[in-house]
């Protein structure tokens, strides 16, 4: 007779669950073929929310990379015979040196604020020359930016009230200009002016757009107005304010400066624009939130798939086994018992899945960084949650054709053939 007849009436937890192991390899292929759907859908969690952990992480990664605290006030966004002009237009000189120093003086939310004056030029060192972006800056660019400096130094305030001439440049242009060499203490000429480099930021890479953040010349603010660009417009300006949960304080404080210093009525639009980093940034995590979300709901509908897979085939092994069933009751097995052997068996064949599931999403996830480039970041919660859903997935499906074993009333059980 069937092992699984002849066990104690009063089995444990333990017994039950070898029981529902030795039952379950009787149709290996049966069985295999159930836990496929638990297998699919587990690893698709697994792998889709380690995908959108990753995209989040790297999106938060290039936000720091910007700078911490970091505040953007730029001129433009004025209304002009009914045309607005875009952020960034210095064409009615909306932002000057003397509203940024104005703002590190009577903003007390603000720890750092610098100028930033863009020009493009060619850069000529001996035979080698390069065409990139200048950047006029002060010296508190660097701690505002969170960026280090890879050699050299950057340079100082003597250099911004001098309008020095001198230069720190990305390891993009030390690698096309300089090809291996030191180029701390070389010259190059920009617009046939002879500049000194005095540093070399550290290698930062690309941003989100895919520009590389390396390709650029820092120099002060007062070196491109006077010398390079001939005029005394700022473009915009990087403010740090003293933390993060200040940033909107900041934010507010000095649009209302801002208004005060440019005479604007109640009624008139700004002419300048103010953008806080930390919006963006929970606008990124909160897209990258749902996209999350979206994607492990789809991957879910395969853990249901795969449930009510289970559900049939635990419906048709209470068929092919209604003759056992009633030979257990029959020698005082009681309903109870009969309907934990088949929960249980329900649920081994859920967490089995589950578990294949997991070992296939975790290598799924750690071959996409390597097969297509995207960041993956592996999550516990998705592993944990994965497991406790797969238990609550057999015990869902399992239920009903557990309850049904059950009711079964033992003399007709007895019966079937």
């Amino acid at each position: 007779m069937n092992r699984w007849i002849n066990e104690p009436i009063s089995m444990d937890l333990l017994n039950i669950i070898r029981v529902a192991f030795r039952a379950l390899q009787r149709n290996k292929m049966r069985a295999a073929l159930t836990m496929l759907g638990i297998i699919i859908g587990v690893s698709a969690v697994v792998a889709m929310v380690s995908i959108g952990q990753g995209a989040q992480a790297a999106v938060q990664s290039q936000i720091d990379s910007i700078g911490t605290n970091l505040l953007f006030v730029s001129a433009g966004a004025q209304n002009v015979g009914g045309v607005r002009s875009g952020t960034g237009d210095t064409g009615t000189n909306t932002l000057t040196v003397e509203d940024l120093d104005a703002i590190k003086r009577e903003v007390p939310s603000v720890a750092m604020v610098t100028p930033s004056v863009n020009s493009r030029g060619q850069l000529v060192a001996g035979n080698a020359n390069w065409n990139t972006q200048i950047q006029g800056v002060s010296e508190q660019f660097a701690d505002i930016r969170k960026w280090t400096i890879g050699s050299g130094q950057f340079f100082s305030e003597s250099d911004v009230r001098t309008a020095a001439r001198v230069l720190v440049i990305g390891q993009t242009i030390a690698d096309n200009l300089f090809a291996g060499g030191d180029p701390v203490g070389q010259e190059i000429r920009v617009q046939n002016l002879p500049f000194r480099v005095v540093g070399v930021m550290a290698r930062k890479g690309q941003d989100q757009q895919g520009r590389d953040q390396d390709d650029v010349a820092f120099t002060p603010y007062t070196t491109v107005q006077k010398k390079i660009l001939g005029s005394p417009r700022v473009q915009i300006a990087f403010v740090s304010a003293v933390s993060a949960d200040a940033t909107y304080t900041a934010q507010d404080q000095i649009t209302e400066l801002l208004r005060q210093r440019h005479k604007l009525g109640p009624t008139e639009p700004n002419d300048f624009t103010v953008r806080n980093m930390s919006d963006i940034a929970e606008a990124a995590n909160e897209t990258n939130s749902t996209m999350t979300l979206l994607l492990a709901c789809i991957a879910g509908v395969s853990l249901l798939v795969g449930g009510i897979g289970i559900m049939n085939i635990m419906l048709v092994s209470v068929t092919e086994r209604t003759r056992e069933i009633g030979i257990r009751m029959a020698i005082g097995a009681r309903s109870s018992a009969v309907r934990s052997q088949f929960l249980i068996e329900s649920v081994v064949l859920s967490v089995t899945g589950g578990l294949f599931g997991i070992v296939l999403g975790v290598a799924v996830s750690l071959a996409i960084p390597r097969m297509l480039g995207w960041p993956t970041l592996i999550s516990t919660m998705a592993i944990v949650g994965s497991v406790i859903f797969s238990i609550a997935v057999g015990v869902f499906f399992g239920y009903y054709p557990a309850r049904k074993a059950a009711a079964l009333d033992p003399i007709e059980a007895l019966r079937y053939e």
